[in-house]
């Protein structure tokens, strides 16, 4: 099999030096990588070992199977009583004129738009303001619910649930089981950015904390909740800070089992308070998706968001441990494309996901929201489609 040969080329290379094929030797043998070896994979690891490494861990995994959903969104409101540097997308309170809040009817009347069509889960998140609480929430989750029973609801990041648990007075175990009976399937991984206190402090002062994140998915995991997790890199965060990101949650996950998929996600200077800093490259990107895969060996999925760092590097990163490009989507999705996103527009329908990746020899597969399959697409043909009015991507997830 091809794909432990490119691993034994490795480990024979002369030129590598013997850190790096003391890990090559660990993967081989599916041991655990420490801390120092991953800053180590960031400081010296070229990309075509990282990617030798990776795609070996991705097709032991997965073979060549590509996952995608179809999924649409709801973004409650872009005001925010936040103040993120590298955040694009809300408005402060103060600049109130650039901003949404829709009431619970009109984002209820969003879900009864696609009815009929075959989408599997809705994804709610948005800014934070108090008029989003508790009880609201319940109720909106109950409607959905009762109207839509087989829709996933994948909904609210920590810092959401955070400052409404918070004001409700209520702990975090109270709070999401009371979330789970108003009909909550799952919670998406926005909201962690980078756990390290110092650059935390820096980039989103206001906002929960790592270990509050971090006790927030706890909590849903203990009532059998799935999540995600995200990590924000390439602005001010060193080497150390990636992995000390990627350690905590790969405890967690020892702990819980909860999680499913990491999704790391580039920071985008455009129109924000971290404009200066200098956005990282593709080769970088690649890199981050490869050790990502090498160091989180406890979590079953890595997923590139391709509207963000665009198709072609979507279709790259498949071969450096990504095995989940997201999904179809239409134009309404606005977190990243505010931040200067490679699609300002973005729009792929099912055939052209589809092709996507059949065009780097990967087999599509459309699943749901807890990756079972619902169209296996490798030997399916797809007639014209109307351009995607509906289909959408999950933002930050």
């Amino acid at each position: 099999m091809h794909n432990s040969d490119n691993l034994q080329f490795l480990l024979n290379d002369p030129n590598l030096s013997a850190d790096l094929k003391h890990i090559a030797q660990k993967v081989l043998d599916k041991q655990r990588i420490t801390f120092d070896e991953g800053v180590l994979l960031y400081e010296q690891g070229e990309l075509g070992y990282l990617g030798t490494l990776a795609n070996y861990i991705r097709e032991e995994r997965h073979g060549d199977k590509t996952y995608f959903n179809r999924n649409f969104h709801i973004e409650p409101t872009n005001l925010c009583v936040y103040d993120c540097k590298f955040c694009s997308y809300s408005r402060l309170l103060k600049q109130k004129a650039e901003g949404w809040e829709y009431t619970m009817d009109e984002m209820f009347n969003m879900v009864t738009k696609y009815d009929g069509e075959p989408v599997t889960e809705v994804h709610i998140v948005g800014g934070v303001l108090p008029q989003y609480d508790v009880p609201f929430y319940q109720e909106l989750f109950a409607r959905i619910r009762a109207h839509r029973p087989e829709l996933h609801i994948k909904a609210l990041t920590p810092v959401e649930y955070h400052y409404i648990f918070k004001k409700a007075k209520i702990d975090y175990a109270t709070g999401m089981r009371l979330m789970q009976e108003a009909g909550l399937d799952s919670i998406p991984g926005g909201g962690a950015e980078i756990f390290d206190p110092e650059i935390r402090d820096q980039i989103s002062k206001d906002k929960c904390t790592a270990d509050q994140w971090l006790a927030i998915h706890e909590e849903w995991h203990k009532l059998g909740g799935r999540s995600n997790a995200t990590m924000l890199y390439g602005h001010i965060e060193a080497y150390k800070h990636r992995v000390d990101h990627m350690e905590r949650l790969r405890q967690l996950q020892d702990k819980t089992g909860g999680f499913q998929t990491f999704i790391p996600l580039k920071f985008r200077n455009k129109d924000n308070q971290m404009s200066h800093v200098p956005e990282v490259s593709v080769i970088e990107d690649l890199r981050n998706y490869a050790v990502a895969r090498i160091y989180l060996d406890n979590f079953d999925h890595i997923k590139a968001y391709w509207a963000m760092i665009s198709r072609t590097t979507a279709q790259l990163s498949l071969n450096f441990g990504v095995d989940d490009i997201d999904g179809t989507l239409d134009d309404t999705t606005k977190i990243y494309s505010m931040a200067g996103a490679e699609e300002q527009h973005p729009g792929m329908s099912t055939k052209q996901v589809v092709e996507l990746i059949k065009h780097v020899g990967r087999q599509p597969i459309e699943r749901d929201t807890l990756y079972n399959v619902v169209t296996d697409y490798t030997n399916f043909v797809i007639g014209d489609e109307p351009k995607p009015q509906y289909y959408k991507l999950p933002v930050i997830n």
